[in-house]
């Protein structure tokens, strides 16, 4: 059984995607559009949060009012382009936790390896979100994804931006538990591993390093 992909469709997600593609847009603008649509995609991820009810008192009577049931919950950007979503679901869910982790490529094979990891004490019994804005080739949310489950954790969602199909397939071979949450799904990957049409280097643009 395959994680299930969610593909947002949206019209106001479908609107602040194009903005965010369009090379013209500047780096202020990109980082708030990130942010935006980080929160509209967090609100579809956090669609099965379990709820319990409470007892209050309306102006008019007195109820028993759904509430969030307190399930621990954590978002995990990968650095650092990853950090530009944070803020999206913190809006949506102030009361996550946030954990951070790092990577590098080996330039001979690629691949990624994890160079920092700092989780809240209790991760393993928290509810995961590991945030990227793209999903290229897969191999970075691959191993972010293996990281967590390392250190205990059964509930893990991905969630980006823009994905490639060759990405989506690499986490359901490699992770057929994880649901992945996405603003797009792009055509392919060029030779240089970009996602097309994609945005480009999305670290590049929210940070303004280019």
């Amino acid at each position: 059984m395959s994680g299930k992909v969610h593909i947002m469709d949206h019209p106001l997600v479908a609107h602040k995607m194009t903005i965010l593609r369009d090379k013209n847009t500047s780096v202020k603008d990109f980082r708030d559009l990130v942010s935006e649509i980080g929160m509209l995609i967090t609100y579809e991820a956090t669609r099965d949060l379990p709820l319990t009810t409470k007892h209050i008192e309306t102006p008019i009577c007195p109820m028993e009012a759904p509430t969030l049931k307190g399930k621990k919950f954590a978002v995990v950007p990968i650095l650092r382009a990853g950090l530009g979503l944070v803020d999206g679901v913190l809006r949506m869910v102030p009361a996550a936790r946030v954990g951070h982790i790092g990577m590098f490529r080996d330039e001979e094979t690629l691949e990624p390896h994890v160079y920092f990891c700092k989780m809240p004490k209790d991760v393993a019994e928290r509810d995961i979100l590991i945030v990227d804005p793209m999903l290229a080739t897969g191999g970075s949310a691959d191993a972010a994804i293996a990281e967590m489950k390392k250190r205990g954790c059964t509930h893990i969602k991905l969630m980006v931006l823009l994905a490639a199909p060759e990405g989506i397939q690499r986490i359901q071979e490699a992770h057929p538990d994880v649901d992945i949450y996405c603003g797009a799904l792009d055509d392919h990957l060029n030779e240089h591993g970009y996602i097309v049409p994609g945005l480009g280097d999305a670290g590049d643009r929210i940070f303004g390093t280019k």
